[in-house]
């Protein structure tokens, strides 16, 4: 398999093949996850440093997790506790980490951009796990997947992502990525939680659930992201609920088959009824935990095929 880039930064720099070509591997790690033997040693004898800035549990674990199974040596490096708090800057950090001499380094960051400068500092591969409200790659990769598995596709489907638009490097990954694979997108939410000047990634915009979701092959909730809010984006969540939760008669409106996915962590009764996120029928928000690991092997796996060419080439 070819992938030509040294970082995953972003999906905005991906192709087509690109992404086809991160989805047909991360197939094979779906497989290899459900056998009762679950390593190989694909990095063996490579460093991966998780550097998370901002707390994530579920992405953490899920990179450490894919890291471990490869056969990689995992370091989780306490950044909430770093000497970051106590003036370092940046580039001072990737010194630090140049010194090390990783192989791969994962980073997760509230400002937008500052993966971009470790990786343009740092000698090794880096993976975006989100940075500000920038992008969030592997999570619109691993949707792409989950979408791919249950629709037997990934093009000229009716997507609808509902929610909070402005503040989801999600929303933002997966327009992008949605967009490159010839999908239908609409995006559904309050126009105070819509971006301005959203209509040029060439979408549709609704206000009303039952509206947007005519139709749709898949239903996109996202997380109200309290902690970026510094005002009165909603009224109240009570209220957010009745208009924008998901619930059966809402989704009613979609195509019978719809599938219903959520990034997580779930606000249930915010975002989502909990008998519905539950539905086994409908939902594959496990499947999207599931389909996680097997993505960030699979970009993991690929960026360092790209650093041993580079040393074989050297």
């Amino acid at each position: 398999m070819t992938f030509r880039h040294r970082h995953l930064l972003g999906i905005e720099p991906l192709h087509q093949e690109d992404i086809r070509t991160i989805l047909d591997l991360s197939e094979r790690y779906v497989d290899l996850n459900r056998q009762s033997k679950k390593h190989l040693d694909v990095l063996s004898g490579l460093t991966q440093i998780n550097m998370f800035f901002e707390n994530s549990t579920r992405t953490q674990a899920s990179f450490e997790l894919a890291g471990k199974r490869l056969g990689a040596d995992v370091m989780n490096m306490a950044m909430q506790a770093s000497s970051l708090k106590k003036g370092e800057t940046l580039i001072d950090t990737a010194l630090t980490l140049n010194a090390m001499h990783p192989d791969l380094l994962v980073v997760r960051h509230p400002h937008s951009g500052a993966v971009n400068l470790l990786a343009d500092k740092v000698n090794c591969a880096v993976l975006n796990a989100g940075d500000g409200r920038h992008e969030h790659p592997t999570q619109a990769l691993l949707d792409a997947l989950t979408i791919r598995r249950a629709k037997g596709r990934l093009h000229r489907l009716s997507i609808a992502i509902c929610g909070d638009i402005a503040h989801s490097r999600v929303a933002r990954s997966n327009l992008l990525l949605l967009g490159k694979m010839e999908n239908r997108v609409r995006l559904i939410g309050p126009p105070t939680l819509m971006p301005s000047r959203i209509e040029e990634f060439g979408v549709e915009v609704f206000d009303d659930m039952r509206e947007g979701l005519r139709d749709v092959d898949v239903v996109m909730m996202l997380r109200l992201q309290k902690e970026r809010m510094d005002g009165g984006f909603i009224p109240s969540e009570r209220e957010y609920y009745h208009r924008f939760g998901l619930d059966e008669e809402k989704l009613a409106h979609a195509k019978p088959d719809a599938i219903v996915m959520h990034p997580g962590p779930m606000n249930r009764g915010v975002e989502i009824d909990g008998t519905l996120a539950d539905d086994i029928n409908r939902s594959v928000i496990q499947e999207q935990v599931e389909m996680g690991v097997a993505v960030r092997m699979a970009a993991m796996d690929l960026l360092s095929r790209h650093g041993r060419e580079g040393e074989d080439q050297a």
